[in-house]
């Protein structure tokens, strides 16, 4: 059979199999938005899609040398659910990857934009890892359908998603004249320097003010009675130096559980964690990756309360998660 008969026929399979991965799509966005939020790291968004049946066509179609570069489309091209997940620092990218590394398997790991820079080149920067469900680990029954499927995930920043994104726009539009080609590749290449300049200076914009937020004094808002999520972001910056940025969200969340335990001052709060052996719980935990400033209250908090910290209301919906942690926070 000719490649182009294997073609169409992988082509009409995949078709009839789109459908599901579009739903297998939307459940690895789940899961790994999931695990980002479970691990206190900050990101922008989490998107996914099932690879369209006209993207797999052309992919399946190709050749080197007059031989097919994919034998076997539908086992050999592994994009065909993706997730992206975009961050605000060139940390973060790093965070997210082993942070996914810790929890999923990783089957193939490129660093895009360190191939690029080992060229002595500047331009598409991404960190694109193959992940699939652990088969010792296992996943949460909500997830168990993904469990023979991989799915493709792209990090990068959003200067990088940015200048990924109009590259690719401008690009689609249609065939570029000749003669505009070395100018508009040298506009790009200018852009990416340019971008990576601003991650740079993003990161070193972040890291001076962790080092220096801790030990302000803060006003306490009398008529609330929550801790502010920016008086704890910058509480908690100075409490967990070495730890990444949460999402903004994050912190009003812990906010309310800390209501919850009649905690409404930082004052208190700093006064409870200056009892316990807060590095003694990260050791206990034993994470491979930065889990982020509200992870890391979390787990305090979860140690010093234990089972009323299971019960409370904003907990409700990650019970099980807290109790494999608390018996991991036990246990050693």
């Amino acid at each position: 059979m000719s490649h182009e008969d294997l073609t169409r026929q992988a082509v009409q399979r995949y078709a009839a199999l789109q459908p599901e991965l579009r739903q297998l799509a939307d459940l690895y966005v789940a899961m790994v938005t999931s695990l980002l939020d479970d691990a206190g790291i900050n990101y922008v968004s989490v998107t996914g899609r099932a690879k369209s049946v006209a993207s797999f066509a052309g992919k399946a179609a190709r050749t080197v040398d007059g031989a097919p570069l994919y034998p076997d489309p539908l086992e050999q091209i592994t994009d065909q659910i993706g997730v992206r997940v975009v961050t605000y620092l060139h940390a973060d990218v790093t965070a997210v990857a082993d942070m996914l590394s810790d929890q999923l398997s990783v089957l193939d790991d490129r660093d895009l934009g360190q191939e690029t820079a080992r060229q002595g080149r500047f331009g598409y920067s991404s960190r694109h890892l193959l992940v699939a469900i652990d088969p010792t680990r296992g996943a949460p029954p909500a997830y168990d359908t993904l469990r023979t499927r991989s799915a493709s995930v792209q990090v990068r920043t959003i200067l990088q998603h940015a200048w990924a994104e109009f590259e690719h726009d401008v690009r689609y539009k249609g065939t570029i004249p000749q003669e505009h080609v070395p100018d508009l590749d040298r506009r790009f290449t200018l852009a990416a320097g340019l971008l990576e300049l601003a991650d740079r200076e993003f990161s070193a914009i972040r890291d001076r003010l962790q080092a220096t937020m801790g030990g302000q004094r803060l006003r306490h808002d009398e008529d609330d009675p929550r801790i502010s999520a920016s008086d704890l972001a910058t509480f908690l910056a100075g409490q967990f130096q070495d730890a990444g940025w949460s999402r903004t969200d994050h912190y009003a969340w812990i906010s309310g559980l800390l209501l919850e335990l009649g905690i409404t001052s930082l004052d208190e709060l700093g006064g409870l964690l200056s009892s316990i052996d807060v590095p003694g719980i990260n050791a206990r935990m034993g994470y491979r990756y930065p889990a982020g400033a509200v992870r890391r209250l979390d787990d305090a908090l979860l140690a010093v309360f234990g089972a009323r910290y299971l019960g409370l209301h904003g907990n409700a919906h990650r019970v099980p998660a807290l109790k494999a942690r608390l018996e991991k926070l036990r246990s050693m």
